[in-house]
């Protein structure tokens, strides 16, 4: 396609279109036969184009739920689909998945899919809606101060046996107001600027934190480090709130199991890019560091488990939900990854956290 005005403009080919997406891009014939895969298909799904090319979707991309098999005999069914589980028996990833019938291409479909961790990584990300939230909690702030100096006051002009009630409410509106600062962090859009930052230095502070935390359960922390690793680029508090979180969450989790062990691991993961999107362009960044946090608990909730990173989505009595949230927000702020899988076969869950190698400036 040419457009004319002050100069000809000749559009790139569409091969090199489809080639720069920073989604995965498949095309299926009538048959459901893979007909073209992009670079980023290969990186998503582990494999080359041309062991994809000539085989059938469903063994390119094993999906868990049976319903998308069925929408793929209809030849001009549309679909968009959020969450999906795709993956071996022992292995799960959560994927976006968009199917789309070909125009004048009778039973032709494309298809696209991208990796749930990489949702909302443009200009404004807010997946959750949860920046009403966050300017709602600003305004509730104000008079929670207020009760909490009522209730202290209260305390001071009672006898010492009937101070429990007045001592109650100042209690309550503390956790409330700690609830609402995670609430006002998770709808934040300043991130914090990145720097190099020595990795296993802000693993032995966190784990120094999470050890120190009172009424914590006993477990064993079992660190795997890979020394000759370089720093990452983050922020370095950002980094450390991760890993806190994600440490405390494991510990809880293997708390009543016979031996609790929770494994930190640090390695290279080369091969795997993060495709982000800021002000209309997009990038591939390398993420080639690794930080895995296993336990050996029974597991998340299935029915959760898919959706262990949206805010409110807990399995925790007295939970909010808010915790694993943060997480992804704080690790995508970084333009990092994070994802989580149940090794069935071990017996392990493993919150993944993958980050770019900070690059020496001259």
């Amino acid at each position: 396609m040419t457009q004319k005005g002050a100069g000809s403009v000749v559009a790139p080919q569409a091969e090199a279109q489809i080639s720069g997406l920073i989604f995965a891009f498949l095309l299926i014939d009538k048959d459901g036969i893979v007909r073209e895969a992009n670079q980023a298909a290969e990186t998503l799904l582990g494999k080359s184009a041309t062991r994809m090319i000539g085989c059938n979707f469903s063994d390119v991309v094993p999906l868990s739920d049976p319903r998308i098999a069925s929408r793929l005999k209809e030849p001009d069914a549309q679909l968009t689909a959020r969450g999906l589980l795709l993956g071996t028996e022992d292995k799960l990833a959560s994927i976006n998945l968009t199917l789309s019938p070909v125009a004048q291409g009778e039973g032709w479909r494309v298809v696209t899919l991208s990796d749930a961790g990489q949702a909302g990584m443009g200009d404004n990300p807010d997946p959750a809606g949860v920046a009403a939230p966050a300017v709602l909690a600003h305004e509730i702030k104000n008079p929670l101060a207020a009760i909490r100096g009522a209730g202290q006051l209260i305390a001071r002009k009672l006898p010492e046996s009937e101070r429990s009630l007045a001592t109650l409410i100042t209690d309550e509106v503390d956790r409330i107001a700690r609830l609402i600062d995670r609430m006002q962090a998770l709808g934040s859009k300043q991130a914090e600027p990145l720097a190099s930052v020595n990795l296993h230095e802000v693993i032995r502070n966190a784990l120094g934190v999470v050890r120190s935390m009172e009424g914590a359960p006993a477990v064993m922390f079992r660190e795997e480090f890979d020394p000759s690793l370089p720093p990452v680029l983050a922020s370095r508090d950002a980094l450390q709130q991760v890993l806190i979180n994600l440490l405390a969450n494991a510990r809880e989790a293997c708390a009543n199991t016979d031996q609790p062990v929770v494994t930190i691991r640090t390695r290279y993961a080369t091969g795997l890019v993060m495709n982000v999107l800021r002000r209309g362009r997009g990038r591939s960044v390398p993420l080639s560091i690794e930080v895995a946090i296993s336990d050996n608990g029974p597991g998340i909730d299935p029915a959760i488990a898919d959706r262990v990173f949206e805010p409110f989505v807990t399995s925790k009595q007295g939970g909010q939900g808010l915790g694993l949230a943060l997480v992804r927000k704080l690790v995508r702020d970084m333009e990092g990854r994070i994802a989580h899988e149940r090794d069935r076969v071990a017996g392990l869950t493993r919150f993944s956290v993958h980050l770019a190698e900070a690059k020496e400036t001259k």
